[in-house]
């Protein structure tokens, strides 16, 4: 994966591209990079990145569901998520929360998720107990796993 030009981290790269709509770049990395301000602001001490790496972490979800059907019946049948779908969830899901923010710039939106995620709460936490709550429910199904 590329490395962006004023982080020259890959993780960042990865963020720009999934707040990117319609090719828009310029202005994903504008509203990225706004975001990293604003948690420096909100955070003096801290590093943006370590912040966005741990919040990342935080978020990624270990186990989901997957439907399949056996004998005409569908189960929600528990799986392993591969890493870099983790790592694709985690983030689309602190975007999709950010944007679902109303009335509040993109950027503040983007940096207050990343800050919750960061200290375990927030939306993407959330989302994730979700995930892994609907897994732990249908773990009587695990043997249907192939």
């Amino acid at each position: 994966m590329a490395e962006d030009a004023k982080y020259h981290s890959p993780l960042v790269t990865r963020l720009v591209n999934t707040v990117m709509t319609r090719g828009k770049k310029s202005l994903a990395q504008r509203i990225v990079y706004g975001a990293f301000d604003s948690i420096v602001v909100k955070n003096p001490q801290s590093n943006p990145m370590e912040v966005l790496q741990r919040a990342v972490d935080n978020a990624k979800p270990r186990l989901e569901v997957k439907a399949r059907r056996v004998g005409g019946a569908t189960y929600q049948v528990p799986m392993e998520v591969p890493t870099d779908r983790q790592l694709a969830l985690a983030m689309r899901w602190l975007v999709d929360f950010a944007d679902a923010r109303k009335g509040v710039p993109m950027k503040d939106a983007l940096a207050s998720e990343i800050l919750e995620a960061y200290q375990g709460q927030g939306n993407a936490i959330r989302k994730r107990d979700e995930v892994h709550k609907m897994a732990q429910a249908n773990k009587a199904f695990a043997h249907f796993r192939w």
